[in-house]
């Protein structure tokens, strides 16, 4: 029993980057969306210790997302905000958001409220 639950688990890590389906056109849209809303919008982005301007933590989402795609870790745009937007994956720690007059939030409430606006503003949306 052991060794076939063993062989299962084994064969699904090998063939799971097989089995993933990259992003659809609709979930690149809205990833694309975020990162250019957060490199235009004046706000702070906190990681590592560090507060780093909105242009600067767009490139590090944009790095971050690269290499999701590129290992088979992003399907949905929440799978993206999840994994790749909302903590470092080296410390743990995870990232806020800073605009002007207004308290850091955590950059996972920030772009998921940001993607409910872009969703419920798109024709066509569910």
């Amino acid at each position: 029993m052991i060794r076939t639950v063993a062989i299962i688990l084994a064969s699904l890590f090998v063939l799971s980057p097989v089995l993933a389906q990259p992003p659809s056109a609709a979930t690149e849209a809205e990833i694309s969306h975020l990162l250019s809303y957060l490199g235009t919008s004046g706000c702070e982005f906190y990681r590592n210790g560090n507060w780093y301007d909105a242009n600067e933590a767009r490139s590090h989402l944009q790095r971050k997302l690269d290499y999701l795609v590129k290992h088979s870790l992003v399907t949905t745009t929440d799978d993206f905000i999840v994994r790749g937007a909302s903590s470092s994956s080296m410390s743990g720690e995870e990232y806020l958001v800073r605009c002007p007059g207004a308290d850091p939030v955590k950059s996972r409430a920030w772009l998921t409220a940001e993607l409910q606006r872009y969703r419920s503003a798109s024709p066509g949306s569910s």
